[in-house]
């Protein structure tokens, strides 16, 4: 009989019962985001206070938890600080996001892509071909328009970075010459674009960039809350919903949310205080640098 082999089915595996049961406690004191009562992290983890007690005992001896020697509450210890840090050291958005855009592109049967903040702005760096019977190539490493692009305007409501506001200012600019408009006016309208985009907590574009192709784009948080990609959808006008509450917005937005978790994003995509307040600055720069010129 030879052993187990590591590829078997997790199923048919056999564990240690007791360390799945403690694993509540840890999640618990997780999830709570501040330290807890010993009757508080034994409800949150459905157990008997004075089963908790005994397992917490264990976790301090191997640092995974601590205990305030004058309120009695516990908290995660050094070595689970140790064990996040290290995992989210091999976090690589790319890599993470291989099996969200295989599952995302199924889902839909469009063609979907990631795209992350490169030296010259928002830069296609995966994508995923549906194969239907029209093919929407994309090519990895084309940057992408931030202001009439679906992901360039994802970046541009969501993204913190010192380039942004040159980047920005630059295709203001060149718009307005394009189109005969002053500056200021072509500010405005992205402003109430963004302020839209954030709303709804992603972005979309019709055949601004591709003459026949729709896009939708939302922003992929990291643990810090900081926009670190934009996932994105596209497909053929005329079979592309582009209503913000459409099911390819839904799945635009929870395949984002799937992969924003897998970086350690607990928060609320779409909502990042510190994003608007980022954006806020940024137009105002712009702006002023438009009065200026």
């Amino acid at each position: 009989m030879t052993d187990m082999d590591d590829s078997e089915a997790p199923r048919q595996r056999q564990g240690i019962q007791s360390i799945e049961v403690g694993s509540r406690l840890l999640r618990a004191l997780a999830r709570n985001g501040r330290s807890m009562m010993l009757r508080d992290v034994a409800r949150t983890a459905g157990m008997p206070a004075a089963k908790a007690r005994r397992y917490l005992v264990s976790f301090m001896r191997m640092g995974l938890v601590e205990q305030d020697a004058n309120t009695g509450r516990y908290d995660l210890g050094e070595f689970a600080l140790e064990l996040g840090l290290a995992s989210l050291a091999r976090l690589d958005p790319v890599r993470a996001a291989g099996p969200v855009l295989d599952d995302f592109c199924e889902r839909i049967g469009e063609t979907v892509a990631l795209a992350m903040w490169g030296n010259h702005g928002a830069t296609c760096v995966r994508w995923v071909e549906a194969g239907g019977p029209v093919t929407i190539t994309l090519r990895t490493g084309v940057v992408l328009p931030l202001t009439s692009s679906a992901t360039g305007l994802a970046f541009a409501a969501f993204y913190r970075s010192p380039y942004l506001k040159k980047m920005l200012e630059s295709e203001i600019l060149a718009t307005a010459q394009a189109r005969g408009m002053a500056p200021d006016d072509v500010l405005a309208s992205l402003t109430e674009q963004l302020d839209e985009i954030r709303r709804h907590g992603l972005s979309r574009a019709s055949g601004s960039v591709t003459p026949g192709i729709n896009g939708f784009s939302a922003p992929v948080f990291d643990h810090r809350g900081h926009m670190v990609a934009a996932l994105t959808s596209l497909g053929i006008i005329g079979n592309f919903e582009m209503d913000w509450d459409s099911p390819m917005a839904l799945a635009t937005r929870e395949a984002a949310a799937t992969l924003s978790r897998r970086l350690g994003y607990r928060g609320v995509p779409g909502a990042t205080p510190r994003a608007d307040e980022l954006l806020a600055a940024t137009l105002e720069a712009v702006a002023g640098d438009g009065r200026a010129s």
